[in-house]
C-alpha cells in the first residue's frame, strides 16, 4: 500500500469515527424527556432564564438554586431559545462536549503517537460504557469532562510537543470555564506535578525547557484561569452587592462556599467507601478498557520507568485524579469521568498489541457473550412471569423484557459474527445495537416511568378547573417542570414538616382551587385528614396523594416559625415542558 492509499484509509477512518459518534451519542435526540438524577433540575433552570430573562442568578421555582455554576444551564438555555424545545435543547450541550472531547483525544493521539492510534484512542472512549451513557445524559459532567480535557490538552501540548505559551494559557483558560461550569475545572494543573520531576530526571530538548526569564510566563498561566472565572464571578458579586437583598447574599455564600470547599471535605450526601470508584465503578462503566488493565499497568510502568514522557505525564495525573475523588467522602460514579479520555489516550499505543498477542480479545468477547445471556435471561424471565420480575413490572408499570431479550439476541449475534477473526469487535458492534435500542425503544419504554405524567394525567381526572394552583412538599425539580398547573412550594431544602405546616396554612386561607401534592410517607393525620386524602399514583419511588381544602381539619398545632416561611409561586402561564 503506497502513502497515498494510507493517507486515503486514514482519512475514511478519521469520517467514520465522526460519524458513528454522531450516530451514536444524536440518536434519540428529541425523543424523551428530562429524567432524574439533575436533568430536570437543569432543565426547569434553564427554562426559567429563558422565561424570565435572568441569567446570572438561576432559579427553580422562583427560588434561587446555589449549587452550581450557570455554564451548563446557560447553555441548554441558549438551545432552548433557538430550538424552543426543552426535549431538543438539554441533552445537546452534553452531546456536542462529548463530540469535542473525542476530536482531542483523537488530534492528542495522532500528535503523540500516529493516526492508527489516534483512531484507537477515539474508538476505545467512543465505545467506553460511562463516556457513552454521559454524553447522551444532561448532566454537568460530560461538559465539564470536555473542559477538563481541553485544559490536559493544551498542557501537554505545550510540555510535551511544542513550547507555544499560547497552548499555556489556552489550557488555564478552560480550567477557569471548567471551574464555573463545576468547580473540579482545575484539576489539569495537576499535570504539572509529575512534570516538574520528569523535566529535572529525564533529559529533554533544550528548546523544550524553562527559561529563567519565563518564570513570569508560567505565573501568568493562573491568571487566564482567573479571567475566565471572572467572566461570570464578577458580574455576580456586583450585582449582588447592588442588589442589598439578602436571599442573594446567601446565594453567593452558598454557591463559594458549602457547594465547594464544604461539598468537597465534609460531604452531606452520596457517602461511599475510599475504594467505591476501584471496586464498584470502574470494573464496569470503564468497560471495555478496565478488562485491559492487567495488560496495560506492565507496559506503562515500562514507559513511565524508561521517561516516556507522553505516557508518564497523562498516567501520574489520572492517578491524581483518582486520589482527589476518593479522599472526598461524598462520591458519585460519574464524577471519575474526566480521568476517561487520558486514559484511553495512554491505552492506545498498546491495544492493537494487546488484541493480537494476548487474550483481551476473548475476555472482550467472553464479556459480551455473558451480557447478553444476562439480557435474555432477564427477558425470558419477565414473560415467564417470574415472581420478582413481576413484583418489578407492577411496582413501577413498565415492562421491558420484550426489550431486554431482543437486546440479549443482537448481542449473542455480534458475538457470532466476530468469534472466528477478530473477536475484540464483539464489543463496539454491542454498544452500538444497545445504545440505538436504548436511545429508541428504551426512550420510549421508560419515559411514563421516570417522569410524574402519570401522576398529573390522575390529578386531571380530579381536577376539572385548569385555574388551580399545587403545593409542592418534599417534591424533586420534575414536579415542576411536568405540572400543567400553577405551583407554589415554599423551599427546596425547607424541613418537611416545615413545609407540611405552610401547606396547610395556604389551604386554609384560600378557596377550593388550592391542593396539595405530598408523598404518603411525609405525611400524617395531624392536620389532614387522609381518608379525604386522593391517591394520584406511583411516581420516583413514592405514592403520592393529592390533598383539597376539604381534608384540612379544623385545629391544627403549627410552629410559629413555620407560619413565616417564604412561599415561591411558579405561575401557569410561564410553563410548559415541551
Amino acid at each position: 500500500m503506497n502513502i497515498n492509499d494510507k493517507d486515503q484509509l486514514y482519512w475514511y477512518g478519521r469520517i467514520a469515527l465522526l460519524l458513528v459518534a454522531s450516530v451514536l451519542i444524536f440518536i434519540g435526540l428529541g425523543y424523551r424527556d428530562p429524567w432524574p438524577a439533575d436533568e430536570p433540575r437543569f432543565a426547569q433552570v434553564a427554562k426559567e432564564m429563558v422565561e424570565t430573562g435572568q441569567w446570572f442568578f438561576p432559579t427553580r421555582g422562583a427560588e434561587y438554586y446555589p449549587d452550581k455554576p450557570p455554564i451548563f444551564m446557560w447553555a441548554i438555555a441558549f438551545f432552548l431559545y433557538l430550538t424552543g424545545s426543552i426535549k431538543v435543547a438539554f441533552l445537546l450541550p452534553s452531546a456536542l462536549a462529548s463530540l469535542l472531547t473525542i476530536y482531542l483525544v483523537y488530534d492528542l493521539g495522532k500528535r503523540f503517537w500516529g493516526r492508527s492510534e489516534a483512531l484507537i484512542a477515539g474508538g476505545l472512549l467512543l465505545f467506553s460504557l460511562q463516556f457513552l451513557l454521559q454524553a447522551k445524559t444532561a448532566q454537568i459532567d460530560a461538559m465539564v469532562t470536555c473542559w477538563i480535557t481541553l485544559g490536559c490538552y493544551g498542557l501537554l501540548r505545550f510540555l510535551l510537543l511544542e513550547r507555544r505559551w499560547r497552548w499555556y494559557y489556552m489550557a488555564f483558560f478552560f480550567m477557569g470555564i471548567g471551574v464555573i461550569t463545576k468547580g473540579v475545572g482545575f484539576l489539569p494543573v495537576l499535570l504539572l506535578l509529575p512534570y516538574y520531576f520528569y523535566q529535572k530526571k529525564c533529559a529533554i530538548d533544550n528548546s523544550m525547557t524553562a527559561k529563567p526569564y519565563d518564570v513570569w510566563r508560567w505565573l501568568a498561566g493562573p491568571l487566564f484561569m482567573f479571567v475566565a472565572i471572572a467572566l461570570w464571578l464578577l458580574p455576580m458579586l456586583v450585582q449582588v452587592e447592588l442588589s442589598q437583598d439578602p436571599a442573594l447574599f446567601q446565594y453567593r455564600d452558598n454557591i463559594l462556599f458549602r457547594q465547594t470547599v464544604t461539598r468537597y471535605a465534609d460531604s452531606w450526601h452520596h457517602i461511599k467507601p475510599f475504594w467505591y470508584y476501584i471496586i464498584e465503578v470502574i470494573p464496569l462503566f470503564w468497560l471495555p478498557i478496565s478488562l485491559a488493565l492487567p495488560w496495560l499497568v506492565p507496559k506503562w510502568y515500562r514507559a513511565i520507568k524508561s521517561g516516556e514522557g507522553r505516557i508518564l505525564l497523562p498516567a501520574v495525573w489520572v492517578v491524581l485524579v483518582m486520589l482527589f475523588f476518593s479522599i472526598s467522602p461524598g462520591k458519585r460514579g460519574v464524577y471519575i469521568l474526566p480521568a476517561l479520555p487520558m486514559l484511553c489516550l495512554i491505552s492506545a499505543p498498546y491495544i492493537q498489541q494487546l488484541i493480537l498477542h494476548t487474550k483481551l480479545a476473548r475476555l472482550v468477547w467472553a464479556v459480551v457473550v455473558l451480557l447478553s445471556a444476562i439480557f435474555i435471561a432477564t427477558g425470558l424471565g419477565g414473560l415467564a412471569e417470574v415472581p420478582f420480575l413481576v413484583k418489578f413490572e407492577t411496582k413501577f408499570g413498565i415492562s421491558p423484557w420484550s426489550f431486554f431479550f431482543v437486546i440479549g439476541l443482537l448481542g449473542m449475534a455480534s458475538s457470532a459474527f466476530s468469534a472466528r477473526k477478530s473477536c475484540w469487535k464483539a464489543w463496539p458492534l454491542f454498544i452500538a445495537l444497545l445504545m440505538v435500542g436504548y436511545s429508541t425503544w428504551g426512550y420510549i419504554l421508560l419515559d411514563d416511568v421516570k417522569t410524574p405524567k402519570n401522576v398529573f394525567r390522575n390529578i386531571q381526572k380530579i381536577v376539572q378547573e385548569q385555574d388551580v394552583t399545587i403545593a409542592l412538599v418534599n417534591f424533586s425539580e420534575q414536579f415542576i417542570l411536568f405540572s400543567p398547573y400553577s405551583v407554589i412550594h415554599f423551599g427546596y431544602h425547607t424541613d418537611t414538616q416545615a413545609q407540611l405546616d405552610a401547606a396547610y396554612l395556604w389551604l386554609a386561607d384560600g378557596n377550593n382551587k388550592r391542593y396539595v401534592l405530598v408523598d404518603a410517607k411525609d405525611v400524617s393525620s395531624g392536620c389532614f385528614d387522609l381518608s379525604k386524602a386522593q391517591p394520584v399514583g406511583y411516581a420516583h419511588r413514592a405514592n403520592w396523594l393529592l390533598i383539597s381544602s376539604d381534608a384540612k381539619k379544623a385545629n391544627c398545632a403549627i410552629a410559629p416559625l413555620h407560619t413565616e416561611l417564604k412561599p415561591y409561586y411558579y405561575p401557569l402561564n410561564t410553563h410548559n415542558s415541551e
